[in-house]
């Protein structure tokens, strides 16, 4: 396990801007003063990932770690959604609960908003929402859309979710 001091060693990280840059030459590709990592891309979103010692890291854990002095207790959550963009005050240590309370729409979604679908056996908008206990909480079949999405939007807010949650 990479410690802060070792991670130091190697290697410099920029709060503001995410990146990693090479304190010193580690191979051909790995130049004293060139950016460290590469991006791998998961389900939907792309990470950046640097090797040190055979073992690759997720750039994100390890600014944490160069940050704080420790990996994070739980995930990092991008908080603008992007898995590339790594400075500092776009993380945060989250429960995995937590983290996805700020997911983006999922591929198959019709109706543009998380939580909301049509249900076509009764010809109505279905409206629902994952509760802190993790347990699906139905809120109501409507109508008109824009009503099922309000109720949701409404739910989103007294269930903790982040604003991004459910963007495109």
């Amino acid at each position: 396990m990479i410690t802060q001091a070792r991670l130091k060693e190697l290697l410099h990280y920029n709060p503001k801007t995410g990146v990693f840059t090479w304190k010193v030459s580690k191979g051909s590709r790995a130049k004293a003063g060139s950016d460290a990592g590469s991006s791998r891309k998961s389900k939907r979103t792309y990470y950046r990932q640097i090797k040190i010692d055979g073992v690759l890291h997720l750039s994100h854990r390890l600014a944490w770690l160069y940050v704080h002095g420790k990996f994070p207790d739980g995930d990092i959550d991008h908080e603008d959604g992007n898995g590339l963009h790594n400075w500092m005050k776009n993380l945060r240590d989250v429960t995995t609960r937590l983290n996805n309370k700020n997911m983006p729409l999922p591929r198959g979604n019709t109706s543009g908003v998380i939580g909301v679908s049509f249900d076509k056996q009764n010809g109505k908008w279905l409206a629902q929402i994952s509760t802190e206990s993790g347990k699906k909480k139905n809120l109501g079949r409507f109508a008109d859309i824009n009503d099922a999405i309000a109720v949701r939007r409404a739910a989103e807010v007294k269930h903790g979710y982040h604003p991004n949650h459910g963007r495109a």
